[in-house]
């Protein structure tokens, strides 16, 4: 059996390595990330070419079953995985980690893009930590607050005009978190809802020091696709697939 991990996360490692020596395992990586944390198993890096290419990708490789464990927010590629699993006629499984959960003394704004992010930030605070990524910091270009902005690979422009670079990669713990918060007197959190416990320190920092935190909303898994919470999870599915 040949299954194709759509990866990059910290659970598709985890699932390649829970298959790897059951089934032959491919893991697909995006190829955003200059050294990125390779898994068990065999690995391609780079894109498929959009829907037709990854058709003719698993066609050609006879691949038995398909995992999009990729980022949450990585929509694009769970909607070409749905039309081209459909298309090949090859089974397809979503692995998401579970979303975040506001808790007792949270603040938090739920915006549904990061361009609506950028507009929630106005009266929050002139000095904003910015944990979306290297991605998408165009939204943020014309804010006039100034931004410290975390990623694992240096940005790119356009971004904000007034923006510290922090480079770094996760999992962070509480006392660095509570650190950066004190140190750059941040007065707002901006985060993607990642889930997961490796970037979830912030967001207790944040709570503990009372500060805002404006929230992205994940995009659906695409419709009719199955989900699993766990690589675990995944696992028993491809097991119960073969």
């Amino acid at each position: 059996m040949h299954v194709l991990i759509l990866g990059g996360t910290t659970e598709a490692r985890a699932l390649a390595g829970l298959l790897h020596g059951r089934v032959r395992v491919t893991s697909s990586l995006a190829g955003r990330v200059a050294s990125p944390r390779l898994p068990a198993g065999e690995v391609r890096i780079g894109g498929f070419g959009g829907v037709d290419g990854l058709v003719e990708w698993m066609t050609g490789h006879a691949v038995d079953a398909v995992i999009d464990a990729t980022h949450p927010f990585a929509e694009r590629i769970s909607f070409n995985a749905a039309r081209a699993a459909a298309t090949a006629h090859v089974p397809l499984l979503a692995l998401r980690r579970p979303g975040w959960v506001p808790g007792e003394g949270d603040d938090w704004r739920s915006v549904g893009s990061l361009e609506e992010a950028a507009t929630a930030l106005d009266g929050l605070g002139d000095r904003v930590f910015l944990t979306t990524g290297r991605m998408g910091l165009a939204a943020f270009a014309t804010c006039p607050q100034w931004f410290l902005v975390r990623s694992v690979d240096a940005p790119d422009a356009p971004m904000p005009a007034r923006t510290e670079v922090l480079l770094d990669r996760g999992p962070f713990t509480l006392d660095g978190e509570r650190e950066i918060l004190a140190r750059r007197r941040i007065d707002v959190v901006v985060t993607k809802d990642s889930g997961g416990a490796a970037t979830a320190p912030k967001l207790t920092a944040a709570r503990e020091a009372g500060l805002p935190v404006v929230v992205v909303r994940r995009p659906p898994v695409p419709e009719g696709v199955p989900t699993a919470a766990s690589p675990e999870e995944a696992a028993a599915w491809v097991a119960a697939t073969r």
